[in-house]
């Protein structure tokens, strides 16, 4: 599918931030709308987003709900971190266009059972609208969005840095599968299996989020992410290079029937600080129904004044998982 292409001027702005000037369009740059078995990845900085003009109409296309949230949170970081998520959604799904320019105002949300947000169309019956699913994710130093059409989507973005109060074994004993507990048991290097419980930890956030149905329906001990080369050659085998080679799978316990295996995983490092997990539901159609490559475009972006795509090996790596990342 591709978006309609407008001949009409755009309004253009000086707007004085990040200790320059630039001159950016009032409106959103149309994209494309992801193909099958396509996702998009968005992120944006906070640090790099400090302009007072551009932080204020950020909060301006919020909802009254959405400005009472964010003026909610205590502490200025917060407070920005909140108001750049809840902006960066609007400003991305505005963008997937079809019959009609969307004001990243006027999008409605609603929540499903358990509490996941989806868009919320309110436009005429005889509007072509994409079957959008989106996710958000974020840590204090990067927000990511990701986006598929017609498919399920749930991302987890953490900071490799991020330190764990608990010991890691004991969290892992408490929240993880005994299979996920044993093979981060057998890594003996502490400094070895921090990153290890990090990497599993962002794919299991990824998928349930994809489920859409919340950690208490679905707890992380009651499904467990394998490394299909781990499978073939048993536990034993030290887990801790997690390598785009190996395919990612998930296997629930016996008694959760509601949860599935139908999901691909990417798992990647970004920016060498973060890493991030994408999961989406399987093709169901497809005639193969083994793991597929996922096709990833990525783009860094601080909405209305520019967009970046990232594919550099520099700045984003394929570290698990077999995905293909595109250009923009």
């Amino acid at each position: 599918m591709s978006t309609m292409r407008y001949n009409k001027p755009r309004i253009m702005m000086n707007v004085s931030c990040f200790g320059r000037n630039l001159v950016t369009a009032c409106s959103l740059s149309p994209v494309q709308l992801p193909a099958q078995n396509e996702a998009h990845f968005w992120y944006v900085l906070p640090n790099e987003v400090k302009c007072k003009n551009l932080l204020n109409r950020y909060f301006e296309i919020l909802s009254p709900c959405e400005k009472e949230n964010v003026l909610r949170m205590r502490g200025e970081e917060l407070k920005k971190s909140a108001l750049l998520a809840r902006a960066l959604v609007r400003t991305t799904l505005a963008r997937y266009q079809t019959n009609c320019q969307i004001d990243p105002k006027s999008l409605k949300f609603r929540k499903n059972n358990y509490g996941k947000p989806e868009v919320d169309w309110q436009y005429a019956d005889d509007w072509s609208l994409p079957p959008l699913h989106f996710n958000i994710s974020h840590t204090s130093s990067l927000i990511a969005c990701g986006v598929t059409v017609g498919s399920p989507i749930g991302i987890d973005v953490e900071e490799k840095q991020r330190r764990l109060k608990n010991d890691i074994l004991a969290f892992a004993c408490r929240y993880f599968s005994p299979h996920e507990v044993k093979m981060l048991t057998h890594i003996v290097d502490p400094e070895l299996r921090h990153p290890e419980f990090l990497k599993l930890w962002t794919l299991k956030e990824a998928y349930v989020k994809a489920l859409g149905r919340g950690f208490s329906a679905s707890p992380f001990n009651t499904f467990t992410v394998r490394l299909r080369d781990q499978m073939k050659r048993g536990i034993h085998v030290l887990p801790h290079v997690i390598s785009k080679e190996v395919e990612i799978t998930v296997d629930p316990s016996v008694d959760h029937k509601n949860l599935s295996s139908n999901w691909n995983f990417v798992l990647l490092e970004l920016l060498g600080s973060h890493y991030a997990a994408v999961c989406i539901e399987k093709d169901t159609t497809s005639a193969d129904k083994g793991s597929i490559s996922v096709n990833l475009t990525i783009r860094k972006t601080i909405p209305f004044v520019e967009d970046e795509c990232i594919s550099g090996i520099d700045t984003v790596a394929v570290i698990g998982g077999s995905s293909k990342l595109l250009v923009c």
